[in-house]
């Protein structure tokens, strides 16, 4: 469904050498991953005798053995939907090879050996395997059973899965194999591995498997023996990892006593629009006479239950650790790029327009970190604020505040009699509260900024951020436009927690300035405040929660899902939280704006990319102004 496929990386429970111990293990974790609908289930090198049998590989009882076994396993899976891949050693043209074997609908259906054996430190391979490197186009004969065989299989699964194998090894080759095979088309890559445990070893495993899935933009199911392997010098933790292009979605604890099964869902669809996207990928060629066989597997099961963790603020990073390093990130990126502006322009000063809310405040620190960085005061920021007819006096005292903490030229302005004025001028009944009251107010702000900036030699702060330019939640050529933007590509949601890092970092007055306003509604306040002094124009109550658009924005963007995708994965995601009709209401006004306000997206000023994401119209997103969106509703 939507292009996922649950894969499984399951370790059982082996005994060295009794093929018959492990076949039945084997088949029983098989029943296990196809009752969980499992699309393919991987095992451990050599899974079938384990890894660590050493010279008995050259025993004949037990090659037999393995030759009896596999077409019986293979008969199991004849009534199943799943892929099974599972380790053993086979002979070939006179020499011994570590295979991995696929087994689909009672079939063999390819087998993979190994292209790299270690012959270093406690590896001996070479000792019992050729390596299969330069196997190509070639057929193996298993019982009566004929299948393809060589380091030249991609087998075909359906839209947006097509895997390849590589062993153990092979990942910390040089050039892995999957790289090849991801090259020509794979997008999915099995890793049967027997890697023993070592001080720190797991940490450089998994980092290896997260750059290999991140550079091939593919799948990696990783699947590794257990501790159940012999002990005489090494021990085996039975690490079982899933990764999907950098990311790690599933992994096992180590030194389980009993089998176990990892189970990842992998997003195919994604993986293809990631690597559409990314030129560098579709220039990356195979070789010259390098050619693959595709294997067509039909059958396979299909997703019905997402339990994949879907993150409902993706902008966000679950981890505080990792949270906070973004923070301080980002905040570095703003000022870096505004510091350059300065230097650039020769100008000395700055201005902001300071409304008390999220956006203005998170502009305001940056100036104030920028300035610091070219050694200048804060008394050369000009901060204005410029009370309209929906300043609320939280807003207000906020804003006052937050200047004075920061030792700021701060300026008041009230826009009421230059609006009133020019309300007259065109004709408009003030009492009408319509989008022309709405955008004179805004438009009124902009102009008395960049007079100010013109007069004192300064440069105008944009504070729009990501999820108003994406909703075209501002005015066109009111609070649209700036000198510089350096909110351009922080999502709302992201916002919130970038001034709360600044807060837990700061002394206790600005801190508690900056909670409050953390916690005040979001709102232009461009309508009459109540009598009681409430906002009345809460955004969010209008156009649905920032953090549904910033899902929305994220999923269209970044991976090209439809509507119905990003549908499914917003009801995961935000179970408990939004109904479906909710999410579904949200959605409509998200497709219908990002497809209307285009045409002020494509003249928004300079600013700084900080994310994967930014609508920038000279870099990431060029979409015409006046494209239907009929095809996304």
């Amino acid at each position: 469904m939507f292009g996922f496929y649950r894969t499984a990386a399951a370790v059982p429970q082996i005994k060295v050498a009794d093929v018959g111990f492990n076949s039945a293990k084997i088949i029983d974790l098989i029943s296990q991953a196809d009752k969980n609908t499992a699309s393919i289930v991987v095992f451990p090198e050599l899974s079938l005798t384990g890894y660590t049998c050493g010279d008995l590989f050259h025993q004949s009882a037990l090659l037999d053995k393995v030759y009896e076994t596999i077409p019986e396993i293979a008969e199991v899976t004849a009534k199943k939907n799943i892929i099974s891949v599972i380790g053993a050693p086979l002979r070939f043209n006179g020499n011994l090879y570590n295979c991995a074997v696929v087994l689909h609908r009672g079939k063999i259906k390819g087998v993979v050996p190994k292209s790299y054996n270690p012959n270093y430190r406690e590896f001996y391979e070479k000792r019992w395997f050729k390596s299969g490197l330069k196997v190509r186009n070639s057929e193996m004969e298993i019982n009566g059973y004929s299948a393809p065989f060589g380091t030249d299989l991609i087998f075909e699964c359906g839209d947006y899965f097509r895997f390849a194998i590589e062993i153990c090894e092979d990942l910390w080759s040089i050039i892995p194999p999957s790289s090849y095979y991801s090259a020509a088309g794979a997008n999915v890559i099995l890793n049967l591995s027997a890697s023993n445990e070592l001080v720190s070893k797991s940490v450089y495993r998994k980092e290896l498997i997260k750059q290999q899935s991140g550079r091939c933009i593919a799948g990696y199911v990783y699947a590794s023996s257990g501790v159940h392997e012999s002990t005489t010098d090494l021990v085996f933790g039975g690490h079982a990892i899933i990764a999907e292009n950098g990311t790690v979605i599933a992994e096992n604890e180590r030194f389980q006593r009993e089998d176990s099964i990892t189970y990842g869902e992998i997003d195919g669809e994604r993986l293809f629009f990631t690597r559409v996207s990314e030129s560098s990928f579709s220039d990356s060629e195979i070789p010259e006479g390098m050619e693959f066989r595709n294997i067509k597997l039909d059958g396979i099961n299909d997703v019905k239950n997402l339990n994949r963790k879907i993150s409902p603020q993706p902008f966000v990073p679950s981890s505080p650790e990792q949270r906070n390093s973004n923070c301080l990130e980002i905040f570095s990126i703003q000022s870096a790029g505004l510091a350059k502006r300065f230097e650039h322009t020769g100008l000395k000063k700055a201005v902001v327009g300071i409304s008390g809310g999220l956006d203005s405040t998170l502009a305001l620190l940056v100036c104030a970190e920028t300035f610091k960085l070219l050694g200048k005061k804060n008394s050369d920021i000009i901060a204005v604020t410029m009370p309209g007819f929906g300043t609320s006096d939280r807003t207000y005292k906020n804003a006052v505040s937050l200047c004075r903490i920061l030792k700021t030229d701060l300026r008041e302005i009230n826009i009421q009699d230059d609006c009133l004025s020019h309300f007259k001028a065109i004709g408009h009944n003030p009492a009408k509260h319509d989008i022309t009251y709405e955008n004179v107010q805004a438009r009124e702000r902009t102009q008395l900024l960049m007079d100010i900036a013109n007069k004192e030699g300064g440069l105008v702060i944009g504070t729009g951020d990501l999820s108003e330019i994406a909703l075209g939640w501002s005015t066109y050529n009111g609070d649209h436009m700036s000198m510089y933007a350096v909110n351009c590509s922080v999502p709302k949601t992201l916002i919130r927690y970038l001034i709360k890092w600044v807060a837990e970092n700061s002394d206790k007055k600005l801190r508690d300035t900056l909670e409050d306003i953390i916690n005040t509604p979001v709102s232009p306040e461009l309508l009459p405040k109540s009598e009681k002094d409430d906002i009345v124009q809460k955004t969010e109550e209008l156009i649905g929660p920032y953090e549904l658009h910033d899902f929305f924005l994220y999923h269209t963007v970044k991976y090209g899902a439809s509507p119905d995708k990003i549908r499914y994965l917003a009801k995961a995601a935000f179970a408990g939280k939004y109904k479906a009709s909710e999410i579904d209401r949200v959605l409509k006004i998200f497709i219908k704006r990002f497809f209307a306000q285009q045409f002020k997206r494509s003249c928004i000023p300079d600013g700084p990319k900080v994310g994967t994401i930014s609508l920038s119209p000279r870099g990431d997103w060029r979409m015409p102004s006046d494209a239907s969106d009929s095809v996304w509703n």
